[in-house]
């Protein structure tokens, strides 16, 4: 979340930030300001009664000593009058800094400067492309239709044992999930990532550290009985590793990555866009995570976004990068960078990754520190990427690689998976 000072350093350029999100944050910035006031005359009130309360105590004992009895009784009535009135103080101010902590976490993360203008994905920036188009066979098939073929893919099935949007992967299908996995860590691990495998449950603190909760709450799948949610991406998990946590200077960045199936409920989601694999309720994806300090931590963004297209080039797929615009990033990041890969079959582009700089928005909110030269602890920086996510890589190789013969496995994925054509 916002701190305080980054509101009130600056309160209407800190609106003009928050309106290329989209967000009209004037009347919210006037209430948290307010409130802020408000808890700090609190806290001033309160001080001054606690060291009324303090003096008053020290001159009953006195007074005593002294034999002047009906003076103390009536220095002990004025002290139990000012201790109402603290613990009256500390009740308001408990009141104001709830309803505070909750205004300000309504808020989104500021959008960096280089964020593009725009409200929708139209108006994302298009930073690199690579044509590296497919020569299909004539009216190639979409990859439900190929799955279907080559029985390695059975959304029948997810239904039945399930519903929709939580396929079974059959023989090759299934094999070629495990080989994109480990394939995706061994990339990570090489780069420098420490394969971590957390929980694909996590509780409510988790949630709230990252920021799905209170913003998503909707999307995730919630197990109420143990107030439990499965998570969205193992962002959640990986991150939440350092709530609470004060990290050394020295051990600045911190990189981490995880396998774990994803949970989301994709609530309004219908049509074409949804069809196959193109939109799951669960699929399997590899993120990275890294904490960074700040004077880095946009260099470490440049490093992420290398590392996965390095990645995605390895597969031979046609990719772009897209910079996002205000109004289609997340409420957390403060800028992402999308990979999207062409399904030749289906003609349009394919989101298989983000990668975002949430700069200090998460490290708040999660009570993640560092500590600086001087000793002193400041908050750090946190991103993460997804290094990928595998259903629409899944569709993307199915459809660019089919021939006359079967879908060819991509040189690097063999070794993987032990076979260089689906038949």
């Amino acid at each position: 979340m916002l701190t305080i000072k980054q509101i009130r350093d600056d309160k209407e350029l800190a609106a003009k930030k928050l309106a290329k999100k989209g967000v009209d944050a004037a009347p919210v910035i006037e209430k948290i300001i307010t409130l802020d006031d408000r808890r700090r005359a609190i806290q001033v009130e309160l001080d001054n009664t606690l060291a009324a309360q303090n003096k008053a105590a020290k001159e009953i004992g006195m007074l005593m000593g002294q034999g002047r009895r009906e003076e103390a009784e009536e220095r002990k009535r004025f002290v139990g009058d000012l201790k109402q009135k603290s613990n009256e103080l500390q009740m308001e101010s408990k009141c104001v800094q709830e309803e505070l902590n909750a205004t300000i976490v309504s808020l989104p993360n500021f959008p960096a400067d280089i964020v593009p203008e725009g409200r929708t994905a139209e108006d994302n920036v298009v930073v690199k492309i690579d044509e590296n188009y497919s020569t299909l066979p004539e009216n190639p098939l979409p990859h439900w239709e190929l799955a279907a073929k080559y029985d390695i893919i059975d959304f029948d099935l997810g239904v039945k044992l399930t519903g929709a949007g939580f396929p079974v992967y059959k023989g090759k299908g299934a094999r070629l999930q495990r080989a994109l996995i480990n394939y995706f860590l061994d990339c990570n691990t090489a780069a420098g990532y420490q394969e971590v495998e957390p929980p694909v449950l996590v509780n409510e603190a988790s949630g709230f550290g990252t920021g799905q909760l209170p913003d998503k709450e909707g999307q995730m799948y919630h197990a109420t009985l143990d107030n439990f949610y499965l998570v969205p991406t193992a962002e959640v998990p990986v991150t939440n590793i350092f709530r609470d946590v004060i990290l050394e200077g020295a051990e600045l960045p911190v990189k981490m990555t995880a396998y774990t199936p994803c949970f989301r409920r994709e609530a309004g989601s219908y049509g074409k866009d949804v069809r196959g694999l193109n939109r799951l309720h669960q699929f399997d994806k590899v993120e990275i995570v890294q904490v960074a300090h700040p004077d880095h931590s946009y260099e470490a963004l440049d490093g992420m976004v290398a590392h996965v297209e390095s990645i995605v080039k390895s597969l031979g797929l046609p990719y772009r990068i897209l910079r996002l615009c205000g109004g289609d990033m997340s409420f957390t990041s403060a800028l992402t960078y999308d990979f999207e890969v062409y399904s030749e079959a289906q003609k349009r582009w394919l989101e298989v990754s983000s990668v975002s700089n949430f700069e200090s928005f998460q490290a708040n909110r999660l009570k993640l520190r560092y500590r600086d030269a001087d000793k002193k602890t400041q908050l750090a920086h946190t991103l993460n990427g997804s290094s990928l996510a595998l259903p629409r890589i899944v569709a993307a190789l199915l459809e660019n690689n089919q021939t006359e013969e079967g879908i060819r496995i991509p040189e690097v994925l063999i070794p993987y998976t032990g076979f260089d054509i689906i038949k």
